[in-house]
């Protein structure tokens, strides 16, 4: 187990061979509940060559001295990052307009009101 957030690692061995190997790591938050995201490539077996490269962003949580994964979230094609962008991109200004003005908007919804 991981005692610090440079040890953690998203590579993965099965029986002696790696099957998952991290190409980057970024720190997004740290602390007791650290949130992390990965670059890394997974082995296809047939062919024995990695395959292209993905995305996930997992949480951890230190629990006697250790991190332990809790969550995570993998991004499974470049299509979905670029819609998770377009949200972002278009949620945020919304974001900062309701607190600057104070107003509370409603956490359900799914989509706009028209």
């Amino acid at each position: 187990m991981a005692e610090t957030l440079d040890e953690l690692t998203y590579d993965y061995e099965d029986e002696g061979v790696l099957v998952r190997k991290q190409l980057e790591k970024v720190v997004l938050t740290k602390g007791a509940w650290a949130t992390l995201m990965f670059l890394y490539q997974e082995l296809d077996k047939a062919s024995g060559k990695f395959r292209a490269p993905k995305m996930a962003i997992v949480r951890f949580k230190k629990f006697h001295g250790s991190y332990r994964k809790q969550s995570s979230f993998n991004v499974s094609s470049e299509k979905q990052a670029r819609q998770i962008t377009e949200v972002f991109e278009s949620w945020y200004p919304k974001m900062a307009a309701s607190a600057e003005t104070g107003e509370e908007e409603s956490a359900s919804g799914g989509g706009e009101e028209g």
